[in-house]
């Protein structure tokens, strides 16, 4: 089955920082700040956050923060968003720091971003998608603050997007798709309404996404039915899976062995098939994903919050 090249992988997370300049910089540029969260976690997974400066990662966070509205851009300078206001969120929490916020104010700007029919815009420009749901509910549990919102309405409004086949789309009538499906599943776990889940049928659903192919890509997990399998989804999938007690429904060894096997062994990272070019995203979610498989030597992820469990224990029970 081979190992995670753990070393590898920490060295190329430490050298993405120094390439600002490269064409993969450049394209990620909006992105920075989920892509510092993407990063950061998994070194913290690997038990290596300590290679980072924290003050100088919550100094560069905190020049992407409007003071003027209390929501985090994608980098210096971006306009604020809610996908970027949880991964800032996320970012100070792994390191502690969450009081270095003005939690009310960031939360009052969260909370402006619910509609009448307890679905969330992303920000001003108001596309509205049930990941702007999560976005929103994980955040204002982590700063303590989910009061701020209607949470029944937005409980209501993610069952809305609820499909025949047990699994979510990002509005009503949307397709189902394994990251909505997280989601929507997340959502509902914070806000302790998994009730509205059908937990065998979404459980199925979920299973068929493992791919039996015979190839180097066997037992990988897709995102929708007659896709091409996606290291990602071993997050997307499985953490959803956890959440609904199903996760037993997986064959555990031959996704591990494609997680691996999408390796660069020689410069670390991981990417998203056997032999393609490696990133942080994917880097992350492989390594998510192998957490939640209990893979030996990695730091457990909370499933819902998708943050190493002793920092959710630190946030929610002060250890």
């Amino acid at each position: 089955m081979g190992e995670l090249e753990s070393d590898k992988h920490v060295e190329y997370i430490l050298s993405i920082e120094k390439k600002k300049d490269d064409f993969d910089a450049l394209l990620m540029e909006h992105l920075r700040i989920n892509g510092a969260y993407w990063g950061l976690t998994t070194l913290d997974i690997l038990h290596k956050i300590s290679a980072v400066d924290p003050d100088e990662v919550i100094s560069w966070v905190m020049k992407c923060y409007h003071d003027d509205c209390g929501g985090f851009g994608g980098n210096i300078g971006h306009d604020p968003h809610i996908l970027n206001t949880l991964s800032a969120v996320q970012i100070l929490a792994l390191f502690d720091r969450i009081n270095v916020l003005d939690a009310e104010m960031v939360s009052n700007y969260i909370a402006g971003l619910q509609n009448e029919d307890g679905s969330f815009s992303g920000d001003m420009w108001g596309e509205i998608d049930t990941r702007f749901s999560y976005c929103a509910i994980c955040c204002l549990s982590i700063l303590h603050r989910l009061n701020k919102i209607n949470v029944e309405k937005a409980v209501n409004y993610i069952v809305s997007c609820k499909n025949l086949d047990g699994g979510f789309g990002c509005t009503p009538g949307g397709e189902s798709h394994a990251g909505q499906i997280f989601c929507c599943v997340g959502a509902l776990a914070i806000t302790g309404s998994l009730h509205h889940v059908d937990r065998d049928l979404l459980g199925w659903w979920l299973c068929e996404r493992q791919c039996n192919d015979g190839g180097p890509n066997d037992g990988g997990l897709n995102g929708r039915p007659e896709k091409l399998v996606d290291v990602c989804y071993s997050w997307w999938v499985l953490s959803s899976l956890i959440m609904i007690d199903r996760v037993h429904w997986i064959d555990k060894d031959k996704l591990t062995r494609f997680i691996l096997n999408c390796q660069d062994k020689e410069n670390g990272g991981i990417s998203d098939r056997a032999d393609d070019a490696v990133d942080v995203f994917h880097t992350y979610f492989g390594v998510a994903g192998l957490s939640l498989m209990e893979y030996p030597g990695l730091k457990s992820i909370d499933p819902a919050y998708a943050l190493p469990v002793d920092v959710v224990n630190r946030i929610f029970f002060g250890k």
